[in-house]
């Protein structure tokens, strides 16, 4: 498969703090990757990079053979790099239909009459077809993250960020998600998940990455990285002799 994405020496600071340092990762075209590391190690600071919420310091952002290191967070999402949020901000006075709708004209620029049946579709995959007319504001926690899924679909990825998707859900909820995001892989949607729900991760993900204080720790086959001795010391806090 073609690299459709690659991070190069990225690194960003907060004053004396550095949460993103020499930070360089490739994904390939229809690739689910997946990253895990404590909190604190600056996995979302990452996300926020590649999507342009934040600018880096160093370092470029490489995206269909394009550096978009200087594109803003919209002119990405247009060319295609889409992404959910760990804690879901829907427009809560909005229906859930008319949120993906958003989604779809502002996001990925169709008309809003074109875009209709895609929104409908994008629904009935995310289980929220019999939510449609329902305020966003009032969906329970399972609901609001499918919504977050759906918004981020509805902009038309090549490229999606899942930012703790499965935070805060039960197990049976949690298997329902893997079962859409499998669905989303099988389209061609590549995907790179942040996730502290590993047992998720590890039923999607091709690739495993391993993120440390900004840094790299280690990437690989997800059953490798995570038996392996630096990732069970620093990551899960098992001393290994």
């Amino acid at each position: 498969m073609p690299e459709l994405l690659r991070l190069e020496g990225l690194k960003k600071s907060f004053g004396a703090l550095t949460a993103v340092d020499d930070f360089t990762l490739g994904l390939d075209a229809g690739e689910a990757l997946g990253v895990i590391g404590p909190n604190g190690a600056g996995k979302t600071t990452m996300f926020n990079l590649v999507s342009g919420d934040l600018r880096p310091d160093a370092g470029r952002i490489v995206f269909a053979d394009a550096d978009v290191t200087a594109l803003s967070p919209d002119r990405r999402c247009h060319a295609g790099i889409g992404r959910s949020y760990q804690i879901p901000h829907p427009f809560g006075g909005m229906t859930v239909f008319e949120n993906v709708l958003v989604g779809a004209t502002f996001g990925a620029g169709r008309a809003e009459r074109e875009a209709y049946g895609e929104c409908l579709d994008i629904l009935q995959r995310t289980e929220l077809a019999a939510q449609g007319n329902r305020l966003a504001g009032t969906l329970p926690l399972l609901d609001r993250k499918r919504l977050e899924l759906a918004r981020a679909l509805a902009t038309r990825p090549k490229v999606l960020l899942l930012d703790e998707i499965a935070g805060g859900l039960t197990e049976h909820e949690v298997q329902r998600l893997i079962a859409t995001i499998n669905g989303i892989r099988r389209d061609g949607v590549a995907i790179i998940w942040i996730e502290h729900v590993v047992h998720a991760l590890l039923a999607v993900v091709d690739r495993l990455a391993v993120m440390v204080f900004g840094r790299l720790l280690m990437q690989g086959n997800p059953a490798e990285v995570m038996a392996s001795a630096a990732v069970q010391e620093t990551y899960m806090g098992i001393a290994v002799e």
